[in-house]
């Protein structure tokens, strides 16, 4: 079909891999080569300069980049609007999300979805943060969960709920002991944090300074639920959304301490591409996503 063609020609160019885009489209990576021979020779232009790395488009590649991604979001617009013509939420909703959202909830939120709407189906990526925005910037995903949210030119953000922050240590660790700690409690101990690129490391940082803090960095993670296995396993104490916890708590492997800091928080967000037109499935979904209970 004719925009399954444009999707892999745009998906090739925003990856910059012929690789990637063919594993986009669940072809082999020969099958692509094969079709972008046969355009550029219907055409009698080149579309990608294969002799850089990674791969770029050619001035003539840039124009039929553009035409595919138009003709791309019109024909999603024609469905959106066909879609709720008909007065059903049916199709698929993608969902790019980090993965202590998506790991804690998202197989509840999946049952409630089905259950509503059993004409829909729900796919759900599990993202670094940095790639779930590249996933809706690339038309990948439709909404994009993510902590610390950040708009930009082309990114809409709608907040979602503002999580508790407390102190995550294993029951045999001295603080387990105590009610409420106090910034100070913190200095000198052994800390598991998060990789210093991401945006949670740096309000960490910045709330230490604040208080006048040092700890010991024992050591770091790009997500939360490596950070929970290494306090759990002793390796020292974090600082974790108190509602990632839940099950290790349960489970008698984390304690969950309050820290007074009332303005230590995890914003979590709703992202998605700004003028996108929701079909009926995608908009029934966000409408569930905002009923969610305010966290305790």
């Amino acid at each position: 079909m004719l925009f399954d063609n444009f999707k892999l020609f745009r998906d090739i160019a925003q990856n910059k891999s012929i690789s990637r885009g063919a594993s986009l489209n669940a072809i082999s990576q020969s099958a692509a080569s094969q079709y972008l021979q046969e355009l550029e020779r219907r055409m009698g232009v080149a579309l990608l300069d294969r002799t850089t790395r990674p791969l770029a488009l050619t001035p003539a590649g840039r124009l039929f980049y553009e035409l595919c991604r138009d003709s791309l979001r019109r024909e999603e617009q024609f469905q959106v609007q066909l879609q709720n013509l008909k007065g059903l939420a049916e199709g698929t909703v993608r969902v790019a999300s980090i993965y202590s959202v998506g790991l804690s909830e998202m197989s509840r939120l999946q049952e409630e979805f089905a259950a509503r709407f059993p004409n829909a189906q729900l796919h759900v990526d599990y993202l670094r943060p940095d790639k779930v925005y590249e996933a809706v910037l690339a038309d990948q995903a439709d909404l994009g969960l993510v902590s610390y949210p950040e708009a930009a030119r082309d990114l809409a953000v709608i907040p979602w709920r503002e999580e508790a922050m407390t102190v995550a240590a294993p029951p045999s660790h001295p603080l387990a002991a105590k009610r409420v700690l106090l910034p100070a409690d913190l200095d000198g101990q052994d800390f598991v944090g998060f990789d210093e690129d991401l945006m949670i490391r740096r309000e960490l940082d910045h709330f230490f300074r604040d208080h006048g803090i040092e700890v010991r960095m024992a050591m770091q993670f790009d997500n939360i639920q490596m950070i929970k296995e290494a306090v759990a396993l002793g390796s020292g104490i974090s600082i974790l959304p108190a509602r990632t916890m839940q099950a290790e708590i349960a489970q008698g492997r984390l304690m969950s301490i309050p820290l007074h800091a009332p303005d230590l928080v995890r914003p979590v967000g709703i992202v998605h591409r700004k003028r996108k037109r929701f079909s009926h499935a995608v908009q029934s979904f966000l409408e569930l996503l905002l009923e969610q209970p305010a966290p305790v």
